[in-house]
């Protein structure tokens, strides 16, 4: 019982730590694109965001599927005590990893003209998607070190190394673009042009991403380095006499990858389609190409950036929940997959419905804050979609949840589906109902609520799975209401007082507070969950301290 508890503990924790992580990594991402975006305006954020489109599914189809992949297969492995077999898993995946990171990066490279040009529609793009492309090579080998480390139950290399990846590539970032964007401006003086300033500017911002990517690699092999003696120690104690020959492990990968890539694939590949598709309608109905580089640099760099912030807790909590389940499947342990089902849904509802409320009550205030953005346009997307935060965390995650139960190709279905009607929905609202670029805040909402449906039907029927509905969605939602409404008042009240800034801040912390002793009392968290929390037991005593509990 107490094993079964330090387990539980354990997987709830390294979640946690990734998700805290995850977010941090996040705000860095937002503060840096705060000078950025001031850098290269709302037309280089949609040069830069085309690019990173591109350079996702490149990323998709070469490596992002990787740390989930090996994950699983070593933490299967090692549950049955195949330490050696575990190891060689890691060693055939960096081989495949820098096999398929230099083909699709030089694909990347050389195509980036027609991709940026011909299927985006945004050739002045393809400066930033050369500069992403050797990126491609980095990522898939640090995929694959993050994924083996997470498959041994540790979280820290991948925590320490997100950090370290986010930090360069905000310093790097800002630093390159000021001066590409100044080269640019020069090159436009002198060709009497307009475009070539935000594309550099634009490009300089990708050069970032290299350059945090290839910090965090560094840093992850030296990591592996200095543990090696104990993998050594490990392999040396495996009495296993199987041995899984490298054509069978590339052969298991590829069976493994390959539904995870599809249904990543399908699943974001959305974003790809649906600037595509906004670029090519908007400009047949007679806008131009740079204004409509500067309405998706809105939805993109604004909209798109702050309620993904949100989702990074879905991917930490899908991270650690994938190879956990493969432990608890390969034991046969079904009451322990139900309660890391439950436990990992019900924590990221808890902490992305008061997200979602909050984009909604204050959305204008915060953009203020960010980017002193006081335009109508993004605060209205964001109020509009902040339901997507939830859906899009909700539906990451059970993705997440199939695969680790080995329902490889349920997400790859249920995304080919929502996809299909999200993508005929997006063109109706387009092009006849000329809704612009709220069509495709709509289309997302669609995409994801789907997705939450189609999933939950097929996790209900693998593993008999009943989900608890008060305590995961009611009561954290009744919370967040009256949180809401006590933030919009003390943010009213306060902006009479002091600055944007600072009420936006205090109105924030203390709809935090709230929250959290709405929950108590409400009963939507109990000790039990506390204990599972990183410095939880301080987060007992306080509540205890009050009379909370």
């Amino acid at each position: 019982m107490g094993k079964r508890r330090n387990s539980e503990s354990n997987f709830i924790i390294q979640g946690s730590i990734l998700a805290v992580t995850s977010v941090i990594c996040r705000l860095i991402g937002i503060l840096y694109r705060i000078p950025l975006t001031n850098i290269i305006g709302d037309e280089g954020n949609g040069y830069y965001s085309c690019a990173f489109e591109v350079y996702s599914i490149m990323l998709l189809l070469s490596s992002y599927s990787l740390p989930i992949a090996v994950s699983k297969l070593v933490s299967a492995r090692v549950a049955k005590g195949q330490r050696k077999n575990a190891y060689r898993i890691y060693k055939g995946s960096l081989i495949f990893a820098g096999i398929a990171g230099v083909t699709v990066s030089l694909v990347t490279y050389f195509g980036a003209d027609f991709l940026s040009g011909t299927l985006m529609s945004q050739p002045m793009s393809a400066f930033a998607l050369k500069i992403l492309a050797p990126t491609l090579v980095l990522s898939a080998i640090m995929g694959v070190i993050r994924g083996y480390f997470q498959g041994l139950g540790t979280m820290i290399p991948t925590v320490f190394s997100q950090i370290i990846e986010q930090i360069m590539n905000a310093v790097v970032s800002v630093v390159a673009a000021y001066y590409l964007y100044s080269y640019g401006k020069k090159l436009d003086a002198l060709l009497y042009t307009s475009g070539y300033a935000p594309a550099y500017g634009a490009a300089g911002g990708t050069l970032g991403t290299g350059a945090g990517v290839l910090f965090g690699l560094v840093f992850l092999l030296l990591l592996a380095m200095m543990y090696k003696r104990v993998i050594n120690r490990q392999i040396r104690r495996d009495q296993t006499r199987y041995r899984e020959e490298y054509s069978e492990i590339f052969k298991i990968l590829i069976l493994t990858i390959i539904p995870v890539i599809l249904s990543t694939a399908i699943y974001n590949i959305n974003s790809i389609l649906d600037q595509g598709l906004f670029n090519k309608i908007m400009v047949l109905q007679g806008t131009s190409s740079s204004d409509t580089a500067e309405l998706w640099g809105v939805f993109s760099g604004k909209y798109k950036l702050l309620t993904n912030v949100p989702l990074a807790i879905a991917n930490a909590l899908s991270a650690s929940t994938v190879p956990t389940l493969a432990r608890a499947l390969a034991e046969y342990n079904d009451r322990a997959i139900n309660r890391k089902i439950s436990s990992s849904i019900r924590f990221t509802m808890i902490v992305v419905i008061p997200c979602a409320v909050g984009f909604t009550v204050i959305a204008s205030p915060i953009l203020q804050l960010l980017f002193h953005d006081s335009s109508v346009l993004p605060a209205r997307l964001l109020q509009i979609g902040s339901i997507s935060t939830v859906l899009y965390a909700l539906s990451t995650l059970t993705n997440g949840i199939l695969q680790g139960i080995n329902k490889m190709n349920v997400p790859v279905r249920n995304a080919a589906i929502s996809l299909v009607i999200h993508l005929a929905a997006l063109f109706v609202m387009l092009y006849f109902f000329q809704w612009g670029v709220y069509a495709v805040v709509y289309a997302n909402i669609l995409f994801a609520l789907l997705m939450c449906i189609l999933n939950a039907i097929a996790i209900r029927k693998s593993v008999d799975y009943e989900q608890e509905i008060k305590r995961t969605f009611i009561i954290p939602s009744i919370a967040a209401l009256f949180m809401g409404v006590a933030v919009f008042l003390i943010y009213f009240l306060l902006f009479k007082l002091v600055s944007n800034s600072i009420a936006v801040l205090l109105a924030i912390g203390a709809g935090s507070v709230i929250y959290f002793i709405l929950l108590l009392l409400l009963k939507g968290i109990s000790i039990d969950d506390l204990e599972h929390m990183p410095k939880g037991y301080l987060l007992i005593n306080i509540a205890e301290k009050f009379h909370l509990l």
